[in-house]
């Protein structure tokens, strides 16, 4: 296990053993398409500690039909008065499916309970109720895994410093995560109670170290990787075919067509 002080991984090593690390999660998605299995992994941890920047490189090169991201935005007046699990519910996959949440049932575990934003019994019914929920995904055969990414709180907030300077990634930052600064303790507390409740033998946390982003990515993708029963399928045999001969169909004119001006001409 990588600790806090570790070194930074340089760029090459990272990104030679990240495509690596991706062709085997190409091997993954074939498996589960193949099995007919259905694939469950969240995404935790605080704000700004490498969650969406490691969801980004597991699917990326990932069939959007087979593997898709769920992130849900806040919920409507109608799923506030539905049991709470239930829009997630909707969410989980079908045979063949892989869902990445990035952040989940949990954020009642989290935000919302630090930020009051559900009562006390609301609170104390979810951490009831999750471990319920959970064994009952695992027990309908679906493939459970929950990663918590740990950052220090100076990296997060070093990070926080960049998004606001930076004008691509300044939407990532909202009031709601400069609030998280001045409730570091809360969350603290927060996260541990959850992970006393939660952190069942059917369906453990794993924590991700991620004061380095690039070591991060690839120790979660390599531990869930190893976690799986998976194994390489055999593609299909596909051959391009030969082009026909034209039969003498005449396109129209281009001028007839609009086309989008070359703007990269003029860099």
């Amino acid at each position: 296990m990588a600790g806090k002080n570790a070194a930074r991984l340089p760029r090459g090593m990272y990104e030679k053993e990240l495509l690596r690390l991706q062709t085997e999660l190409v091997k993954l998605q074939e498996w589960v398409r193949a099995e007919g299995a259905r694939l469950v992994v969240v995404f935790e941890g605080r704000d700004a500690a490498g969650k969406g920047g490691t969801i980004k490189r597991v699917a990326e090169h990932l069939n959007p039909r087979v593997a898709r991201i769920a992130a849900l935005p806040k919920p409507t007046e109608r799923e506030r008065t539905q049991w709470y699990f239930q829009r997630y519910v909707e969410h989980l996959p079908a045979a063949g499916e892989i869902v990445l949440f990035d952040r989940s049932w949990y954020n009642r575990a989290g935000v919302e309970h630090v930020m009051g934003f559900c009562t006390p019994e609301e609170y104390q019914l979810f951490l009831r109720q999750c471990p319920i929920f959970e064994r009952m995904l695992v027990e309908d055969k679906i493939l459970l895994r929950k990663y918590w990414f740990s950052v220090s709180d100076t990296e997060q907030q070093e990070r926080f410093r960049r998004r606001l300077d930076d004008p691509v990634r300044r939407w990532k930052l909202s009031p709601m995560d400069l609030e998280s600064i001045t409730r570091w303790e809360a969350y603290s507390r927060a996260k541990d109670e959850m992970l006393v409740h939660t952190d069942i033998s059917e369906a453990p946390w794993f924590v991700v170290e991620s004061d380095d982003k690039r070591r991060a990515r690839l120790n979660m993708i390599a531990h869930l990787l190893g976690s799986l029963p998976y194994h390489e399928v055999s593609p299909p045999v596909l051959e391009l075919p030969d082009r026909p001969r034209s039969t003498g169909y005449l396109r129209p004119p281009r001028d007839l067509q609009t086309y989008v001006p070359d703007h990269a001409a003029n860099l």
